[in-house]
């Protein structure tokens, strides 16, 4: 399947995507009313991303299958709803990139749509001059961020509703020499 760079336009579906992804695959990790709080409060597009060029869509016949990103600006996680001020850029000699908002339609789950997307993820931010990367995983996305490598820096508990807290942990990863594995080739 062929990755692409997202549009403005892959938001109405993107948001479904979003949906889809967080009720079904978080199911078994978090409750109905973290998922409900989550999908208002924390997930959603981030469009910064979109304009960066940085968000990438793993397209299927009815929709995308996958998406997700990567970026060169300080915010960690989170749609447009969590932003309040401008999201200024990171400097590649000292700051890592981040791994953002990896989403994938369950019908499409466990097929390596997500690593996919990382690998695209990796050969941008080492072209950008990024040698680590840092994210903010949920509880269901953990084990594929510490299948390609990531190690949990810190566990958080995030309040997203009145007595709702959505625990989330932060994990990060060198990459573009021996301690990051395998580099991925270019597409051709």
């Amino acid at each position: 399947m062929i990755t692409r760079v997202a549009t403005i336009a892959d938001v109405p579906a993107l948001q479904a995507l979003i949906a889809r992804s967080v009720r079904e695959l978080s199911a078994t990790f978090y409750t109905p009313a973290q998922i409900d709080a989550a999908l208002i409060a924390v997930f959603g597009v981030d469009t910064q991303l979109i304009a960066d060029g940085t968000y990438y869509v793993i397209d299927a016949p009815a929709g995308p299958a996958a998406a997700g990103g990567w970026s060169f600006r300080r915010t960690l996680y989170g749609g447009d709803q969590m932003k309040d001020a401008v999201d200024p850029v990171l400097d590649a000699s000292a700051e890592p990139a981040r791994i953002r908002a990896f989403f994938v339609d369950p019908n499409w789950a466990r097929r390596g749509l997500a690593r996919q997307l990382y690998d695209e993820c990796v050969r941008a931010a080492l072209s950008a001059g990024f040698r680590s990367l840092e994210l903010m995983a949920t509880l269901p996305g953990q084990p594929l961020y510490a299948a390609l490598g990531f190690s949990a820096v810190e566990r958080v508990t995030v309040p997203i509703a009145k007595g709702v807290e959505l625990p989330l942990v932060r994990m990060a990863r060198r990459i573009g020499d021996e301690s990051a594995g395998r580099i991925p080739p270019a597409r051709p």
